[in-house]
């Protein structure tokens, strides 16, 4: 098995009994980054400095200090801020910025031995479902379909970096950041696990925001065990992040059992859309069955407000953005575009600096914040999300775990849908509930699409009950038996 094939959990055995080094592990993982750099999976890399922190890593392990992460490459979203590296967010307005701080999320990595070769291409301020708005292209998907292996895929978004990189094998692993499914879609779109922690669970200092009521980062992998082992590295209190929880972190690894026996799996009737795909609707089934026959209940539930959440994501997010974004004019850092006044100079800077998504939400944001339409759509569009809340917390007086599809559609062509932004916002409309009730929430490979692309099944828990999802996740893995490999991947 090539050194690219290990998982985490793998690579972590071999490190132990001494058959690999951190430095081999980099070294063939770095020949990958090179073998698929045509996918674009990252805006920078950092190759010199993983070399150096492998050698550190293997230095640490001599003298027995090992980190959860020891020695394991990863791919950073160009989202963390990283001390010394360029930080772009995927946006022309932040061209040149290397932040003299790092990021809460990256530190606790590196701490735990995490070995960083890039920051992942993303959409644009995270915004898109596809990852096409990035100012440095659009980052492929290492799946192709098996009739038209010559159409390029979207990896999905805004993680798809991230994603595209764990699956085409250039990394062993990657974080993500998830504000309305920005995590979990990728994830299934290429056929990896993509784990949203619930909101509070790892900080948010450092990490540029998108919509801060909603921003959380998490763990891209390609087992739930490694999903674990990451989201241990990752999570913990954070006092500089007003919106950190001050709660212990399990050992997750340690939750998962492979048994769920008498596990209550609650399967909402308000996903079962009308027009869903029969090949999800055939997987979601297939699903249920899986969990069933491992021992758990299965429970019809009723989440009566679930059709107000897209919706009212697009206002709260966008919104916030308009809010986040206002800090981007040219003045202290990134691009400047001068003007003949100081009026004109923040114009031309947000005009040329942003991407034509990213202006799309922050004039909707900015029309919701309004004066006369505050109340009219921002504050009722709360008034929902409230609602929403409320139905997961009658749904988990009965039931553990919720299942439902991950996303409406396997991955399409990159320019299929960028043309229309009601149909890429649809792609969240499995993933957006739980982001809007803070809730953590996992994907997992399920099974393939008639065109031969990755499908992934969500399960989503009760806050700060990440240890009972990843127990959930892990057996529906096993079930599913998911271990395809993309085309496009090294080795």
């Amino acid at each position: 098995m090539a050194l690219t094939d290990l998982n985490i959990a793998e690579a972590r055995n071999q490190l132990t009994k001494g058959d690999i080094s951190a430095v081999d592990l980099v070294e063939a993982h770095i020949s990958a980054l090179d073998a698929t750099r045509a996918l674009n999976c990252f805006i920078t890399e950092t190759v010199e400095q993983a070399l150096i922190h492998a050698k550190a890593s293997d230095e640490r392990r001599f003298h027995g200090e090992i980190g959860l992460m020891e020695g394991i490459p990863i791919g950073m979203k160009d989202l963390f801020c990283t001390e010394g590296i360029l930080t772009t967010a995927a946006s022309h307005i932040l061209d040149g910025f290397t932040p003299p701080y790092e990021s809460t999320v990256s530190q606790n990595l590196l701490a735990a031995g995490a070995v960083v070769l890039g920051k992942s291409n993303l959409d644009e301020f995270a915004m898109g479902s596809s990852n096409e708005t990035s100012y440095y292209g659009p980052v492929v998907n290492p799946w192709q379909r098996i009739d038209d292996e010559g159409a390029k895929l979207v990896p999905g978004g805004s993680s798809g970096g991230s994603a595209a990189a764990v699956a085409a094998r250039a990394v062993m692993a990657a974080t993500g950041t998830d504000t309305g499914g920005s995590i979990r879609q990728p994830a299934a779109f290429c056929g990896i696990v993509g784990m949203k922690p619930t909101y509070g669970r790892c900080s948010r200092w450092g990490v540029i925001a998108f919509a801060s009521s909603l921003d959380q980062a998490g763990p891209l992998t390609r087992t739930v065990r490694d999903s674990a082992i990451m989201l241990g590295a990752m999570a913990g209190y954070d006092p500089k992040d007003s919106t950190s929880v001050d709660v212990p972190v399990p050992d997750y690894e340690a939750a998962i059992t492979g048994d769920i026996k008498g596990v209550k799996i609650g399967i909402p009737s308000e996903y079962r859309l009308d027009d869903i795909p029969r090949e999800i609707e055939k997987l979601w089934s297939q699903g249920i069955s899986w969990l069933k026959d491992a021992g758990a209940e299965i429970v019809d539930i009723t989440l009566p407000h679930t059709k107000y959440a897209l919706p009212a994501y697009y206002i709260v997010a966008p919104a916030e953005a308009s809010s986040n974004l206002a800090r981007y004019d040219g003045v202290r850092y990134g691009l400047r575009v001068e003007g003949d006044n100081l009026q004109e100079m923040y114009e031309n800077t947000r005009a040329t600096g942003f991407g034509k998504e990213v202006q799309r939400r922050i004039m909707i944001g900015s029309y919701v914040l309004s004066a006369g339409y505050y109340d009219a759509y921002y504050l009722q569009a709360q008034k929902v999300r409230t609602c929403i809340a409320d139905d997961f917390k009658q749904a988990w007086g009965h039931i553990d775990l919720v299942l439902t599809p991950t996303a409406p559609s396997a991955a399409f062509a990159v320019g299929e849908k960028s043309a229309d932004p009601i149909a890429m916002y649809l792609n969240d409309i499995f993933t957006v509930p739980a982001s809007m009730a803070g809730l953590p929430g996992i994907s997992v490979p399920a099974g393939l699409s008639d065109e031969g692309l990755p499908l992934g099944l969500q399960l989503i828990a009760k806050p700060f009950d990440e240890e009972t999802l990843f127990r959930g996740a892990d057996v529906l893995e096993t079930a599913a038996g998911f271990d395809m490999k993309p085309s496009l991947a090294a080795g």
